[in-house]
């Protein structure tokens, strides 16, 4: 393994799946293959990222080629986090610099970064049968965040995952930019569209409406502390 992988501490060990998880064939076909170009990459589920106590919860949708799937921590290696943590960093999630690899030894103060996803997918495309493989995994580091309050989710995939695993209905609370759904168990989501170079460079996310979304994130887990 690389000095770009491996993960000396995992903030929530009793919500992560095996390194050799098997659930999802094609998913394990395509880890095989990487494994033997990228012997030296992460090439297994991708654990979460933050602070145990978060009030604050990001979920995007799965680990990136050569982004979370080479580095083995989530939003890093790629374009992809580069928003997200410029973001996080402006509202005061991040504890260092960011700088686009785990060298970086950056932590997160009071957010959890998560993914409804773990392994890599395809063409970025997890089958509906992938994503319910894996949601009992999300489901578990969720409920493993005592002080969650808000969560943020990157994507119509991960919005539909949480909605699903907080058996509320999708008819009710569909994915939309910036919007805010209550969640059952009291916990507020808010859509945002995922931070992808695709959708950062054909601007349908901008730097300001991802910060909006973020904005009341942090308000909203703010004025929800006692």
């Amino acid at each position: 393994m690389s000095d770009h992988s491996p993960l000396l501490f995992t903030p929530l060990p009793n919500a992560e799946a095996p390194k050799a998880c098997r659930r999802c064939p094609r998913l394990v076909g395509l880890r095989k293959s990487l494994r033997k170009d990228h012997p030296d990459w992460w090439n297994a589920p991708v654990p979460a990222f933050g602070d145990p106590e978060a009030r604050l919860a990001v979920v995007g949708l799965a680990p990136g080629t050569e982004g979370a799937n080479r580095t083995g921590r989530p939003f890093t290696g790629d374009a992809s986090g580069e928003m997200l943590f410029a973001t996080l960093t402006k509202y005061g999630f991040v504890n260092g610099k960011f700088a686009n690899d785990p060298s970086d030894g950056i932590t997160l103060n009071g957010a959890m970064i998560l993914n409804a996803v773990k392994c890599l997918p395809p063409e970025n495309k997890p089958t509906g049968a992938e994503i319910n493989n894996c949601r009992p995994f999300l489901a578990k580091a969720l409920n493993s965040l005592p002080e969650l309050k808000i969560i943020v989710a990157l994507g119509k995939v991960a919005h539909d995952s949480i909605i699903r695993l907080s058996e509320a209905h999708l008819a009710d609370h569909k994915f939309v930019h910036g919007a805010k759904h209550q969640l059952p168990d009291g916990r507020t989501l808010i859509d945002s569209y995922h931070c992808s170079r695709y959708n950062v460079n054909t601007r349908r996310l901008t730097v300001e409406m991802f910060e909006k979304v973020f904005e009341q994130a942090t308000y909203l887990s703010s004025a929800s502390r006692p």
